[in-house]
């Protein structure tokens, strides 16, 4: 047997003691991730922090599909991080005004905020700001979101995505167009019939309705296509108001084929039944799980996504070619 000399001894003793050092040391890096969020320990040390808690405050009527969407995408991202998230919303400006101010009195330690009268939501967004609360905004206020301090936006260019459908329009051999708009002063509806008006290149009008009155946004839409025949082409921008003009082109017995912006399974069925053209999918899912991850990553690291530019998620168009793969999502609240 050979026998281990002092220094050989000493040596070993000393690795000994180190390794379990080595080996705490790497658990903790592996655990300083996205998946490890928990782990307040590792998380807190440093000039940045964690991010605990997430306010979702959007301008989303009650039992929008639309808006559901958003908010899966938002608490599936929370669930992943282990961030806690709290959505809100309200069609009414002033109550989406207040829904901000509550969030910034309970120190929130982050913030998502759809712009759709971002004159309405200035104030309070800038109160959130300059409480140190880091704000992404979505879906609407692209143009007004560095104004109010806000470290990006995510969403789609409502005139471009609007100009794409209009192009369809015509492409498909429309000469006059009806572009319904369902909540007044909301700033995304008009940027979107004024770039569908621009992209079709034809005679084309809008109509007001009201998102939270189907029975009467049936009736206008069917009275506006009796009245002028020569209407071929109608763009809704909402997927709940599409489900209603494909009813009213039905009774007042029009010729004219409809379009529609966003999905549910309604927008689907009349897509693969002949009776909608197409929709324009922004992937509101998106909007509202990316806000979640560029929140904790500008907690955890400063970083900002974008370049001072908007994280554009649409607009992506479905019609009868690609429906069928797009179906099983639509009805799982992902799309």
């Amino acid at each position: 047997m050979t026998t281990k000399s002092a220094p050989a001894r000493s040596v070993r003793s000393r690795w000994r003691r180190v390794l379990p050092w080595f080996a705490t040391a790497a658990v903790l890096a592996a655990c300083s991730g996205p998946a490890a969020e928990n782990n307040t320990t590792t998380q807190t040390a440093g000039p940045t922090g964690t991010l605990t808690s997430v306010s979702v405050v959007t301008h989303g009527s009650a039992g929008d599909a639309f808006w559901n969407v958003v908010k899966n995408g938002a608490a599936a991202a929370g669930k992943q991080l282990g961030i806690k998230v709290d959505y809100q919303s309200s069609g009414d400006p002033t109550q989406q005004a207040k829904l901000i101010d509550n969030a910034v009195a309970q120190g929130v330690g982050g913030l998502v905020v759809s712009m759709a009268n971002p004159d309405a939501l200035r104030p309070s967004i800038q109160k959130a700001v300059a409480a140190g609360i880091p704000v992404v905004t979505i879906n609407s206020g692209e143009a007004q979101s560095a104004s109010v301090g806000a470290i990006g936006h995510v969403g789609q260019s409502e005139e471009s995505a609007g100009e794409g459908a209009g192009k369809r329009l015509a492409a498909a051999g429309k000469h006059k167009l009806l572009c319904v708009i369902h909540e007044a002063g909301n700033i995304g509806d008009n940027q979107r019939c004024d770039g569908a008006t621009k992209g079709f290149g034809g005679s084309a009008t809008t109509l007001q309705v009201d998102i939270n009155n189907p029975t009467d946004a049936q009736s206008r839409i069917k009275g506006a296509l009796e009245s002028d025949h020569s209407i071929d082409a109608v763009l809704t921008l909402n997927s709940q108001v599409a489900a209603r003009a494909v009813a009213a082109v039905g009774e007042a017995g029009s010729a004219a084929q409809i379009a529609t912006f966003d999905l549910n399974s309604e927008v689907v069925d009349a897509i693969k039944s002949g009776k909608l053209l197409f929709a324009i999918d922004q992937q509101q899912y998106e909007q509202g799980y990316l806000p979640i991850v560029m929140l904790q990553l500008y907690k955890s690291n400063r970083n900002t996504v974008g370049g001072g530019a908007p994280v554009q998620t649409g607009p992506a168009f479905v019609d009868k070619d690609n429906v069928d793969a797009i179906a099983t999502l639509v009805s799982q609240g992902t799309r």
